[in-house]
């Protein structure tokens, strides 16, 4: 039967985290709990002038082979494991004592793997063994046994022992926090030996989806004030992401932060060759351009849209200048400035304006991350990211006309931003920018209409306009909406059955149109 409140008499503490330990040890001993330790943990707690009994002279038995066999001993296990008021002929039999409290947390294999240039002998050795089985066994015994793997737990539960009110809440609470701690670090161990012993697990899914994901931050709300939500990154994040940001002013990132800012993110850092400015409202984007500087690329891309910026995420993906820092000030209210560098008189500038959150990636480049997965009742997909690209000789020119080199270009640009604008998706661009973006719509002549409507309310010419289609247009009358408007190259991935039928009509307005092969849905 559950005890509903236990007085520990016996701990176990073995930690390679000893944040918080000594405090926490002293109050137990103060107690009269007794303390059985190993190694590094035990020579910490000595040091400190702490009574502690060795593991080994509990057990009458040596570590072995340079530590890695300490505790994995009938009694320990047993003391752990022992089910009060049913085990005690066993633990009267076999000399064992029941260890009522387990403080463990587990070698630092996230940390040692995340180091430059790490071996993986090195990386095995942090494979802890004793510590997750005795983790597990004091969860497993949360009726009897109180289990701490967090030192954030450490004044509780102190508090709890010192009111003799160790209760069976707070044991559950313990034991599941250990279970998924465990759970995470496994997590941790089965995708670094994927990557390293290289199993294609882009290919072949796991049976298993363990992301071993850690909690990072419980945000204010979600997407809507009544919705609960936290965000969690991993361990490891790779390539430039929102898990490893410096924030150097503004409010907490909220939920749609993070949506947002992501988007941007993943949008600007497809450009590595120019400076980029990419601007997102509702994770579409709102406005792009490359230019020969930050300041110009900011500039064509606030001036696609700038009813849209406002209030929006404006990404960098080259240093924030004073200039751009003053020219984004005065030409819009923003949530989010985020960049992989800033000048410091650009923090000096943006500091006036308190609020707003500027971030400063880490700059490691265009890295597709693993898996996207999206929530569905019932489970979640799993895909690889959309990193197809095209390479010129990927190009096929079904039209007539070949495009010239400027409309070339700027069908290459269009088809970049055209991967980060949710389906049906249409960009118009024009000398490295975006003057027209239609998104999300249920209908591509709808968003080739949207994308034209807002360039002219704009005021943007769209003469000589280049535009890009993330799939391919069904009908002919998405070509006659673009030819209206004054486009005259298209790119696109072609493969509707109506295909001619498309070709045709962009002979018939003289525009160049290339298929590429390749679709870039977004939903």
């Amino acid at each position: 039967m559950p005890q509903h409140n236990i007085s520990p008499k016996r701990a176990l503490i073995s930690v390679a985290d000893k944040t918080g330990l000594i405090e926490f040890a002293k109050r137990l001993r103060a107690q009269g709990v007794d303390i059985l330790s190993t190694g590094g943990t035990a020579k910490t707690l000595r040091d400190n002038g702490i009574e502690v009994i060795d593991v080994a002279q509990y057990t009458d038995f040596p570590e072995l082979m340079d530590g890695r066999l300490k505790t994995l001993h009938p009694k320990i296990h047993g003391g752990i494991l022992a089910r009060r008021g049913i085990d005690e002929d066993a633990l009267t039999q076999h000399d064992i004592q029941p260890i009522d409290l387990v403080i463990v947390n587990l070698y630092p294999f996230r940390q040692t793997i995340a180091k430059e240039d790490v071996s993986i002998a090195e990386a095995i050795e942090q494979i802890d063994i004793g510590g997750p089985t005795m983790v597990r066994a004091a969860a497993k015994n949360y009726q009897s046994v109180a289990v701490i793997v967090n030192p954030n737990d450490y004044p509780e539960v102190i508090h709890a022992i010192e009111h003799q009110s160790v209760d069976l809440k707070l044991r559950q609470y313990l034991a599941c926090k250990a279970f998924e701690y465990t759970a995470g670090y496994d997590a941790s161990i089965s995708q670094y030996l994927a990557r390293t012993f290289e199993q294609d697990t882009l290919k072949d899914f796991p049976e298993q989806l363990n992301l071993g994901l850690e909690l990072s931050e419980v945000l204010r709300y979600g997407e809507n004030p009544h919705q609960k939500a936290a965000f969690y990154k991993h361990p490891k994040p790779i390539g430039a992401s929102l898990a490893n940001i410096i924030q150097h002013q503004g409010k907490a990132l909220s939920y749609n932060n993070y949506a947002d800012a992501d988007a941007a993110l993943s949008a600007v850092i497809r450009f590595q060759q120019d400076p980029a400015c990419v601007i997102v409202k509702h994770a579409n984007p709102c406005g792009g351009a490359i230019g020969e500087n930050v300041l110009q690329a900011y500039d064509y891309a606030h001036r696609c849209d700038p009813v849209s910026a406002f209030g929006g995420i404006v990404a960098f993906n080259r240093a924030v200048t004073p200039e751009v820092a003053r020219e984004i000030l005065s030409r819009q209210f923003v949530e989010v400035v985020l960049a992989p560098a800033y000048a410091k008189e650009a923090l000096a500038i943006f500091a006036e304006k308190p609020n707003i959150r500027v971030l400063q990636t880490q700059n490691d480049g265009h890295i597709e991350r693993h898996w996207q997965i999206t929530s569905i009742r019932g489970g979640v997909l799993v895909q690889n990211w959309d990193s197809g690209q095209i390479k010129h000789e990927d190009l096929n020119v079904v039209s007539k006309r070949e495009p010239t080199n400027d409309e070339l270009n700027d069908l290459l640009f269009a088809w970049q931003m055209v991967k980060s604008v949710k389906s049906n998706a249409i960009v118009l661009a024009k000398n490295g920018a975006t003057i027209g973006i239609g998104a999300g719509q249920t209908s591509r002549v709808y968003a080739a209409q949207i994308a034209t409507l807002k360039a002219q309310e704009a005021q943007l010419p769209l003469n000589a306009s280049a535009l890009a289609s993330d799939a391919f247009f069904p009908f002919r009358d998405g070509i006659d909406t673009a030819a209206q408007a004054g486009v005259r190259a298209i790119i696109q991935p072609g493969g509707s059955m109506r295909d001619e039928e498309v070709i045709a009509a962009a002979n018939e307005h003289d525009i160049a149109m290339i298929f590429t092969g390749m679709r870039h849905f977004r939903h």
